[in-house]
């Protein structure tokens, strides 16, 4: 199964968010599963493809041209494709993968994932949306979409459909799920 995870390029302020970056690429490689992501090699990004690529997986990276300038793109990667925009890259990553993960991050992966909840509200994927909201990072997130179902813009439904585990062992039972489904 091929994960995309979105997540930031930056460390962010706690310990915790690298640590559970790195556990989730373990884990991805480790039950042979593929990572999807943006190819940057520092801070959340680069920890979780270290942690595939420690376990023998395989990543697959997507950047644009210009943000090769602007970030450190892992030279480590199963393969790496170089595109021209930021829209190339989001169709390539959804097109690849079987789930989403966000992990904490800022405003590109909060615009990804956002892209992601935008899909299965219009019905145009099935595929599983997790936004691991560790330490309720994405409390203001969830409790906007609430707010859009409670004023009626969107179903409740909808919502039931984007998932908001807290612990990582969430997100691994929600992504076994999906893998036996394939």
């Amino acid at each position: 199964m091929n994960i995309a995870v979105y997540c930031g390029a930056a460390i962010g302020d706690r310990p915790v968010y690298m640590e559970m970056a790195r556990k989730l690429g373990l884990w991805i490689g480790s039950h042979g599963h593929d990572l999807v992501y943006g190819a940057g090699r520092r801070g959340l990004m680069g920890a979780v493809a270290d942690g595939v690529l420690e376990t023998g997986g395989k990543v697959y990276g997507v950047i644009p041209e210009f943000l090769c300038k602007m970030e450190s793109k892992h030279d480590g990667l199963t393969e790496t494709e170089v595109v021209k925009t930021m829209s190339v890259r989001k169709q390539l990553m959804i097109d690849k993968s079987d789930a989403f993960v966000a992990l904490p991050g800022g405003p590109g992966t909060l615009e990804e994932i956002v892209e992601i909840i935008s899909l299965v509200r219009l019905d145009q994927t099935k595929k599983p949306c997790i936004v691991y909201n560790l330490n309720g990072f994405y409390d203001p997130l969830k409790n906007m979409y609430q707010m859009m179902a409670d004023r009626q813009f969107v179903q409740q439904e909808f919502l039931d459909r984007i998932i908001y585990p807290t612990d990582l062992e969430q997100v691994f039972t929600l992504l076994s799920k999906q893998s036996r489904k394939k």
